[in-house]
């Protein structure tokens, strides 16, 4: 009887043996143009077999007023609660690695290669931030830049490439003024984001003064003026056609956990590892994700045909 070039189980045991330094490595990797994570807010609280996550939105109405020390009608506050459900879906990606492979490894004492399970990490951000930034259109998600719920105006000045720094300046403080109005002054958006090429443009040196026409906006603008804060601006992807008529868009939007939302119960895990046919042992990964609540759609803005 021919002995196989290697045991299926001492493959599988070296493959587990492995599984935990290998993961280790992957959990320390930090993928700089990923960028849900500091412009979107994560909430993983969720039990992790959750179908779906509950939620309320609040509109509040009411103000003080000034009353007589005798009165009887007191002025009060109120708010219109709205239930809301998000649905949970599970996915995955994981990798495996070949008999050779492991065989090689085993025979050379040396540890297996990282790259799979890093490519297969990769593969969950990229997924979580396509999901946060644009949706997905098989499971009913929309995202921070294709909202229907949110309300889209026109660049005053039109296209930026054409305009004068000081009718882009107004353009985006009437993008975040637009949150402000929209809340009757109780909210201010703290977040600008970007179409690439906007960005670019921005980046240019003014004529005459050698600095980039967003180093003014970061100093010159409604929130900075008004909480001495500096305003975040970001360029990201999918901006460059998100607009009506496919134009770009900029979106404007206060960046907190009461305005917007993305669920993801279980972020991403690597199974045990398990023989996947004659010849290969597979690592399973899993992880569980809702798409993003806009839960105070009035805080966020869109301008188009930047």
């Amino acid at each position: 009887m021919t002995t196989p070039f290697i045991d299926a189980q001492a493959a599988l045991g070296f493959v587990t043996s492995q599984t935990s330094h290998i993961e280790t490595q992957v959990n320390e990797v930090e993928y700089a143009d990923i960028q849900y994570q500091d412009l979107v807010p994560v909430d993983t609280s969720a039990p992790e077999y959750a179908q779906t996550v509950t939620y309320y939105s609040a509109d509040k109405f009411g103000a003080a007023e000034f009353i007589n020390g005798n009165a009887e009608d007191m002025p009060l506050v109120g708010s219109e609660r709205t239930k809301h459900e998000t649905a949970i879906h599970m996915a995955g990606v994981g990798y495996e690695y070949g008999f050779q492979e492991i065989g090689q490894a085993q025979m050379l004492g040396r540890s297996l290669p990282v790259e799979l399970a890093m490519a297969a990490r990769r593969a969950y951000e990229e997924k979580v931030d396509g999901v946060a930034f644009k949706g997905d259109t098989s499971k009913g998600f929309v995202g921070l830049i294709n909202s229907t719920a949110v309300t889209a105006a026109s660049a005053a000045t039109g296209t930026w490439a054409s305009a004068t720094a000081e009718n882009i300046f107004k353009d985006i403080n009437g993008a975040l003024e637009g949150v402000r109005s929209a809340t009757t002054s109780v909210a201010l958006a703290d977040t600008l984001l970007l179409p690439e090429s906007v960005g670019q443009y921005l980046a240019t040196p003014m004529a005459g003064s050698g600095i980039p026409i967003y180093e003014y906006i970061k100093k010159y603008n409604l929130y900075t003026m008004r909480t001495g804060k500096e305003l975040m601006i970001r360029t990201v992807n999918g901006l460059e056609t998100a607009g009506a008529s496919s134009t770009k868009r900029v979106v404007a939007y206060r960046r907190d956990p009461e305005v917007l939302k993305m669920h993801i119960p279980m972020v991403h895990r690597f199974l045990p590892a398990m023989q996947n046919g004659p010849l290969k042992i597979m690592v399973p990964g899993v992880f569980a994700l809702g798409g993003l609540d806009i839960r105070r759609p009035k805080e966020v803005r869109y301008m188009d045909g930047v």
